[in-house]
This record gives C-alpha cells, sequence and structure tokens, in this order.
C-alpha cells in the first residue's frame, strides 16, 4: 500500500497526464455519448463511454476497467457491456430514483479511482393527449376553452389552443349574416385562408381565451389542443362549433318594479336585455319570493318564452314584500343560462285585512250583579292584516238594546257584563278597509257546558311540540281554542284552529326543560265545551336537584324517611321513579327503587345503633339527579324494649321489698336473735364469785364507786412457774373453785359489752341517763381485770377490787403486736427460760405509768414458797386460762411488757413465789373495799345493767 507522500507523488503527474495537449488543447481521456440531456421515467438508456488510445497507452488501461457511476453510487458490473478495447457501455432503467450526473471512469496503478467523462441529465414525462375540450362563448365578447392537461411531467410543458374555420362552409349568405351583426371593422379579417392566430394559456395549463374578433358566429370552427415538452408532443380531438350556439348571455338587468293601488296584487318588472334581437332570439326564466320566505316561486316557462323587457306578476299577497330575480338564454335551447340577476325588492299595496282577530276571554267570578270579562285577541298575521293595522272596534250584543262598542289600539278589553248570555264582536281596520268580524258567545252563568274533546296527546317533530286530539261527536263545533302556558309564569298564550284540525303545534317561544299546560276548547254556536287539559315538555331532561331526604320516624330496626317533591321548575321532566341509596357505617351501599307518587318510605330492616347514609335520586325519562346526603343513626332499642327490661326489673325489686319486709315483720325474732341480739344484765352476774374470801356488795348504778376524775387503779395479777411439778395437788384442787367461777363468768361476760381487757370493742348499751355514752362507745376499749387475793398465809390488800376500764387510747403497739415482744429473761435458778403468761392487764392507757409506781410507792412484798398442792392448783387455773376469756377476748399474754423482777422470784430454797400487786390511787385509799361488780369510772361511760 501507498504511504501518503507516495499518493501524492503518484497523484500529481497522473492528474496532469489524463489530459493530452493538441494544438494547445485539453483533450479528455474519455467521452459519454449520447449527451441526452433529458431521460424519462420508465424508459430505459443506454450510454457509451469511449477511450482515447493514448490514455491507453499512457496508462495501459482498457474498456474492461472502466467503472460506471450515478453520482457517488457505483452501478452494478452486470449492466455493464465491454465493445471492444476502447468501448464500454451501460444498460439502466431510468425511474425517479436515478440521480444525475452518470460518469465513467478507472482506477490509475489500481489504486487511483480517476473520472475520464460525466452527463448531467433531467428525468420527466411526455406530455398526454389533452382531453374534455369545452369551449364557451360569454355573451359575445370572448371565447373561453377548457381542458384537461393530463399528468404532471415534471419538465417545461407548452399548451397551445389552436381553431380554425371549415373551409366548406364560407359562403356568401354566411357574409351576409355577419355583415348585419358585425361591426364594420371585423370584415377587415381574411377569410381566404380561413386560419387565426393561436391562443397560449398565460400563468395555467388548462384553459385559454379567444377575444372577439378573432372568432365568428354562425361559421363552424375546429377547435383543439396541443401540448409539447422535450420528450414530445401530443394533440386533443378537434372540437367543431359554431359559436352562436355555445353562447351564455349576460344576466339581464332589472330596472324597476311598479306597484299599483288599484292592483294590490300584481307587481310589473322591467329590465334590459344583454343582446340584442338580431343577434339572439331570447327566452327568460323569471322567479320570486316574499322576503320572509325562504322558498323561491317561478313563473312558468311558457309565459316567457319569447324575447321581451318586461313581465307582470300576479295573484301575490297584499301588503308583502317580494324579492325578484330573472336570467336567459337562446329561445332555441342552445348555449347556456345566464346568471340570475341582481335581486330587486319592493313591496304591494295595502288591501283591506281578510279575515277577523281570533277573540277568546277569561271570565272572572260574579259579583255585585257583574261578572268581569276580560276579552283578549291575537294580532292579524302578516298575510291576513293585508296592511298596517289603525285599530280595533269591539261591539257587544245583548238581548236588549243598546249595543256597547268599544273602540281601541290594545290587543285586550275588560268589560262587566251580567249573568246574560251576550255576544261579542271584533273587526281590525287598516287604511284600505275593515275586516270580518270575530264572533264569540259568552254564556250565561250557569250555562251546561257542551261536550269537550277526547284523547288529548302530545309529541315533538321537527323540534315543535305538537299536540292532538279527538274530536266531539257533534259536528256543529266553529273552531278550538288551544291555550297552554307554564307553571312558573301565569301568562296563558292561546291559538284558535279550525274545525277541521285535529292536531297543532304549540307557537311562539316554547323552552325546553319547560313544564306546559295544555288546554284545548270547543267552541260552539252557542258556546265553548268543557276544557280538557294534558302536560308535556317539548325536551326533558335529568333534574336540576335531587330531593332531599330526612327523618320522621326512627326506630332499632327500621327508619320513616320523607321528602318533598321537587319543584316543578326544576324537574326538567316528568319524574318516573326515585331510587333511594342507603349505606351502613363500613358497610356495602344498597338501593330500592320507589314510585314517583310517594313522599315516604319505611326501609327496613336496619342495624341497630347503627349510622346510616342515604341519598335519593330522582329520574325523569333522560336521566336522573341524586339529592344531598343525609346521615342518621339507629336507636340501640326497640320501642319498648327498654320498658320491657326495666318494668320487670322493678317488678321483681318491688316484690322482693315486699316479701323481705313481710319476713322481717314475721322473723322479727329470729332477725333479732342473729343481728340485735339481747345484752344480758350485768347486775346478773356471778362474776363476784371468782373472789369468794370478799362478799358481794350491792350498790345503786347511780351512786358512783367513785368520785369524778378519781378512780382505783389496776392490779396484775401473774404466776410465772419453771416446772408444773412445783404445784402440789393441794394447790391445785384448791384453784379449782376459781376456775369454775371463771368458767361461769365467761358465759355472762359477753353480755358486758367486750368490758373484758381482751375483748374486741363493741357497741354497748346505756341507760337512758347515759344518752351521750351511746355516740362513744363504739371506739372505746374497755378492759377488765381480775385481782385475787394472796395465796394461803399471805394477807390480802387493803382494798381489792375488779375494776372495769373505759379507756379509748389505742392498744400499745406490744398489745397489737404480741408476737413482737420481748421474750422474758431465763428465771434464776432454773433450767430455762419460762415465758411469762401474762393473763390480765391493767389500764392501757396507764400501763408503763402505773408499773414505774409500783415499783416506787409500794414495796415488795416477801414472796412465801409454794408447796406442789399450790402449784398443781396453778397449773389447771393456767391450762383452763387458755380457753377461758370474757366474752370477745383475745389472749393477754405477751401484750404487756413486764420486769422479770416485777413477776418471780426466787427464794434461797429454790421454791417458786407468786407476787401479788395491788395499788390504788391516794384518793381512794381510806375507802370501803369495793365489791367485784365493774363499776364506771369515766364520764361518758356505761354501767351495765
Amino acid at each position: 500500500m501507498l504511504s501518503g507522500w507516495s499518493w501524492i507523488i503518484y497523484a500529481v503527474p497522473i492528474a496532469l497526464s489524463t489530459y493530452s495537449c493538441t494544438d494547445e488543447q485539453l483533450k479528455a481521456c474519455g467521452h459519454i455519448t449520447p449527451e441526452s440531456s433529458v431521460l424519462a421515467i420508465g424508459s430505459q438508456f443506454i450510454a457509451f463511454c469511449t477511450l482515447n488510445e493514448t490514455c491507453i497507452d499512457l496508462f495501459k488501461q482498457n474498456a474492461s476497467h472502466i467503472i460506471w457511476k450515478s453520482k457517488a453510487t457505483e452501478i452494478p458490473e452486470e449492466k455493464y457491456t465491454v465493445i471492444n478495447q476502447t468501448t464500454s457501455s451501460v444498460t439502466l432503467n431510468v425511474s425517479s430514483s436515478f440521480e444525475s450526473p452518470l460518469t465513467c471512469s478507472f482506477r490509475v496503478y489500481g489504486q487511483i479511482e480517476q473520472t475520464l467523462h460525466g452527463i448531467f441529465f433531467t428525468l420527466g414525462l411526455p406530455p398526454d393527449k389533452p382531453e374534455y375540450l369545452t369551449c364557451i362563448v360569454y355573451n359575445d365578447d370572448n371565447l373561453t376553452c377548457t381542458w384537461n392537461p393530463g399528468r404532471p411531467t415534471f419538465l417545461p410543458t407548452n399548451f397551445t389552443l389552436k381553431h380554425q374555420w371549415a373551409e366548406e362552409r364560407h359562403n356568401w349568405s354566411m357574409k351576409i349574416n355577419r355583415l348585419l351583426y358585425k361591426k364594420s371593422q371585423r370584415n377587415q379579417i381574411s377569410r381566404s385562408t380561413g386560419k387565426h392566430p393561436d391562443c397560449i394559456p398565460v400563468g395555467v395549463n388548462n384553459s385559454c381565451t379567444i377575444l372577439e374578433p378573432h372568432f365568428q358566429f354562425f361559421v363552424d370552427t375546429w377547435i383543439w389542443v396541443e401540448a409539447e415538452n422535450a420528450l414530445g408532443k401530443a394533440r386533443s380531438d378537434s372540437l367543431t362549433v359554431d359559436p352562436v350556439n355555445i353562447v351564455k348571455p349576460n344576466p339581464p338587468v332589472i330596472e324597476k318594479v311598479i306597484s299599483r293601488p288599484e292592483l294590490p296584487y300584481a307587481l310589473k318588472i322591467v329590465w334590459e336585455n344583454p343582446l340584442d334581437k338580431t343577434v339572439m332570439d331570447l327566452k327568460y326564466n323569471i322567479r320570486y319570493k316574499a322576503s320572509s320566505s325562504m322558498n323561491w316561486a317561478k313563473v312558468p316557462e311558457e309565459d316567457t318564452a319569447t324575447y321581451r323587457n318586461s313581465f307582470t306578476l300576479q295573484d301575490l299577497k297584499p301588503y308583502t314584500e317580494y324579492v325578484i330575480s330573472l336570467r336567459c338564454r337562446n329561445k332555441n335551447g342552445s348555449g347556456y343560462w345566464s346568471d340570475w340577476s341582481k335581486e330587486k325588492s319592493t313591496v304591494t299595496p295595502e288591501t283591506k285585512p281578510i279575515k277577523g282577530p281570533d277573540l277568546w276571554r277569561k271570565i272572572g267570578d260574579f259579583s255585585q250583579g257583574n261578572r268581569h270579562v276580560l276579552l283578549k285577541w291575537k294580532k292579524l298575521e302578516h298575510s291576513n292584516a293585508n296592511g298596517v293595522i289603525k285599530g280595533y272596534t269591539v261591539a257587544i250584543l245583548k238581548k236588549r238594546p243598546p249595543v256597547l262598542t268599544f273602540d281601541t289600539t290594545e290587543t285586550n278589553y275588560t268589560v262587566n257584563l251580567t249573568k246574560d248570555a251576550c255576544t261579542v264582536m271584533l273587526t281590525a281596520h287598516n287604511k284600505a278597509g275593515t275586516s270580518p268580524a270575530s264572533v264569540l258567545t259568552i254564556p250565561a252563568m250557569g250555562f251546561k257546558e257542551l261536550p269537550s274533546v277526547t284523547n288529548i296527546t302530545t309529541f315533538v317533530k321537527d323540534n315543535q311540540l305538537w299536540v292532538e286530539w279527538t274530536a266531539p261527536n257533534e259536528s256543529d263545533v266553529k273552531r278550538y281554542v288551544i291555550e297552554w302556558h307554564t307553571n312558573s309564569n301565569s301568562t296563558i298564550e292561546w291559538l284558535q284552529e279550525s274545525s277541521r284540525s285535529r292536531c297543532t303545534f304549540l307557537q311562539g317561544n316554547i323552552m325546553p326543560l319547560k313544564r306546559y299546560r295544555i288546554s284545548i276548547y270547543p267552541l260552539y254556536r252557542d258556546g265553548h265545551g268543557r276544557g280538557r287539559s294534558i302536560e308535556a315538555y317539548l325536551k326533558q331532561g335529568p333534574p336540576t336537584e335531587g330531593p332531599s331526604v330526612s327523618t320522621r320516624k326512627v326506630g332499632k330496626n327500621e327508619a320513616v324517611l320523607t321528602w318533598s317533591q321537587i319543584p316543578v321548575n326544576y324537574q326538567n321532566g316528568f319524574i318516573r321513579n326515585y331510587t333511594l341509596f342507603y349505606k351502613p357505617n363500613n358497610g356495602n351501599e344498597s338501593s330500592v327503587t320507589i314510585d314517583e307518587s310517594r313522599t315516604e318510605y319505611t326501609l327496613t330492616p336496619l342495624s341497630g345503633n347503627t349510622q346510616y347514609m342515604v341519598r335519593m335520586k330522582a329520574y325523569t325519562d333522560s336521566g336522573g339527579t341524586d339529592g344531598p346526603d343525609f346521615t342518621f343513626t339507629t336507636l340501640k332499642f326497640a320501642n319498648g324494649e327498654i320498658e320491657a327490661i326495666v318494668v320487670p326489673v322493678c317488678l321483681v325489686f318491688l316484690f322482693t321489698t315486699l316479701f323481705g319486709a313481710l319476713a322481717c315483720f314475721y322473723k322479727r325474732a329470729l332477725i333479732k336473735k342473729y343481728i340485735w341480739p339481747n345484752v344480758p344484765d350485768p347486775s346478773k352476774s356471778n362474776i363476784g364469785q371468782w373472789s369468794p374470801q370478799i362478799p358481794t356488795r350491792n350498790f345503786n348504778s347511780k351512786n358512783q364507786p367513785y368520785p369524778e376524775g378519781s378512780f382505783p387503779d389496776v392490779s396484775v395479777v401473774e404466776i410465772t412457774a419453771d416446772d408444773k411439778k412445783s404445784f402440789s395437788e393441794q394447790d391445785i384442787k384448791a384453784l379449782d373453785p376459781l376456775k369454775k367461777e371463771k368458767s361461769t363468768s365467761e358465759g355472762h361476760s359477753s353480755g358486758i359489752g367486750g368490758s373484758s381487757c381482751m375483748s374486741s370493742p363493741r357497741q354497748s348499751v346505756s341507760d337512758s341517763d347515759e344518752s351521750e355514752s351511746a355516740q362513744t362507745t363504739s371506739s372505746t376499749v374497755q378492759y377488765s381485770t381480775v385481782v385475787l387475793s394472796g395465796y394461803r398465809d399471805q394477807q390480802p390488800p387493803a382494798a381489792q377490787t375488779f375494776a372495769r376500764s373505759e379507756s379509748t387510747q389505742p392498744l400499745l403497739d406490744s398489745e397489737e403486736r404480741p408476737e413482737e415482744s420481748p421474750a422474758p429473761e431465763s428465771l434464776p435458778g432454773g433450767d430455762s427460760a419460762v415465758q411469762s403468761n401474762q393473763y390480765f392487764k391493767q389500764n392501757c392507757s396507764q400501763a408503763e405509768t402505773i408499773a414505774g409506781e409500783l415499783d416506787v410507792e409500794h414495796p415488795r412484798q416477801d414472796l412465801h414458797p409454794i408447796n406442789e398442792e399450790d402449784l398443781v392448783k396453778l397449773n389447771q387455773l393456767q391450762a383452763s386460762d387458755q380457753s377461758f376469756q370474757f366474752s370477745g377476748v383475745w389472749p393477754v399474754e405477751n401484750q404487756l411488757e413486764v420486769s422479770e423482777r416485777d413477776i418471780v422470784h426466787t427464794n434461797p430454797e429454790g421454791h417458786v413465789g407468786m407476787k401479788l400487786e395491788s395499788t390504788v390511787l391516794n384518793a381512794a385509799a381510806n375507802e370501803e373495799p369495793k365489791c367485784y361488780l365493774p363499776q364506771t369510772v369515766r364520764q361518758g361511760g356505761y354501767m351495765p345493767q
């Protein structure tokens, strides 16, 4: 392969060597023939490329090395033909995609392509034969011919209109006719050859106009068209025609239209003809119409088949504006009709009205001997008025004279008439005369109405609302009155129809979506028949608004819904039905169809205590419209359901209360026994038998044993033993009476009202003199303490008492929680410590204080040895003491912490001793011994009875 510089080195001498210099001229190495510049699309084209022998020798190339190209596209080699060493040809099928230029070339040294020669060409088509040649002579001014030029050629194509006289028809008779018609200068045309200049179209290729004097009437002329371009020539068929037979005259010009008062039904037209009769005999078409009409009326052709310049139109309507136009053509029927002339209009004269106005009435109520009657009539239509109506005359004829006459320019008149029948006559007049009278009979009061029409129906046709009826059986109906009005407008429109009519359409501005009420009255000679009515729409549509739903009554499983009829102005049609849509909250929507006549509906079944959303849709023949949504909630209980629950419950409660009251009444003793037991009489208590050594003392409960604010202190008896065997059987037996007394008093202690120091607080009953104590007893903690006498040889205290405490002080912690009390220390001289058992408790509010005072004020008494008999009795007493409690008493052991030295002392001999302490207040030291019966010691307490 050659490098870049090698290409330049070889290319320059090759480019210079492709031309040889001979006689100082450059000559190409090759040449293409033929050098055609135009190629026909669809044809086959063969081109030849011939090489110079000089180039063959110089480049060592021949015709077999030639390459053909269409523009930049190489043509396939199978289309090449090598004719000899110097000539190569190519065969091409010319199409619209074939591109210029066409070149031949070869490659120098097998690498550089060198173009030898090229030609440029244009593609196109030869002209088609012109067809459909027609010619028209417009009046006598020019001859215009048109033709079909055929398909596009894509090349400049020339069309030429040619014409020539027929030689055999040249004769002197024709010359004479032409001399009569043509002007003198037209005779200067040479007719020896019968040839005329060609007509070449300008700007078009399908028509050409030959101006006068290059054509002649009454001479047959040959006319044809020629088309020519670079690819060929074509000629149309010849048309032979006499120009006088292809004339289209200019339209006539209407000069004036004449109307005469004595001829109100006629108009005279005067016009100017486009051609003189000597040139062409013409005939005419005349048309006319009322200005308000869309349809033309024509004069029969036989009435205008001769040459003229005026014509009189007849049978026209008086006082009507007419529009008139006409045209003309050759009388023999050859040639063409001229265009219609410019329209001319005028008004026919007036004449008297041909009929009276349509008359109707509206009769009011009878009051004060008169009837208020409104007479109303229609304006005469233009076709019946025959002029301008100047006024109306109303005449009222009664059974008795005079005749009432009124003149007015209005279309209504109000008159007061009696109850008798009368006849109303109405006439209209213009400047030409008076119309016939319209007659209407006003029947007398109580007049029986005559038969009415039947089978009234309505329909829509051609966007008009028609009404149809069946006539009454009576044949003396004079005419019919049709009334109509909308429900929203009180103005009543009406019209009259003849007795032969069975249907008519409502005139005026009939609007869609409006409901019209139509009434028909037959009119007889003696009065009118009963009116029949019907409602109709010109066009229906969906309602403007839907009905609004509300609830009249709501239950648990049903709801009574009500709605109002949609106003007629918003219905836009006849309501055919309602559809009620209802949907529970978070549920599916359901619907029900309801008749259009209903305004209430019971919706069932529904779910209780559920919110529902409802809406109603009203339907006409053209669709429906939804009303607003409405929401309601059903009741949780149905009507009477609450009463069904409450009444039985109340009855049960009532009967239960009644039976309970009866039971309490009849079982009051049993109830009192368990709920309000009798409180035992403390005065009958045998608690005093606990200490037989001290006689019982009777006293009056009202005599206080102690002065106000002074009461004996409480003594505590505590027994401590380290061994049951220390007591002798004799000692135990000695305690049996005490045990028995304790057991006996146990049954009565409950009657004291919880007077034991260990008992629970109970409400006690006081006497009538101590009512104040009853209010505080429930919060009072009462204690009782038994004070025993000394054993055997011990001397009892000077005053031994059984005292009752009314203390309201709460229990001490050691009393409420005995498990927290500290265990006493082991007794000296024993093997193990024995827990101290406390059977009695001193006054709870002063327990610790009194214990201290005992140690200070009262010296200890010497302990005496306890023999085995005493020990046995003590053990028995201790054992029985676990079950022996006053009524409501709980164990008092471990409830009050007592010093060990105050409880047990051991003598040197090893005997266990029991200590008995008795302390009294100084204020009562000298008093006589008290009884064992519990006494009231505080103000506000009570004395058991």
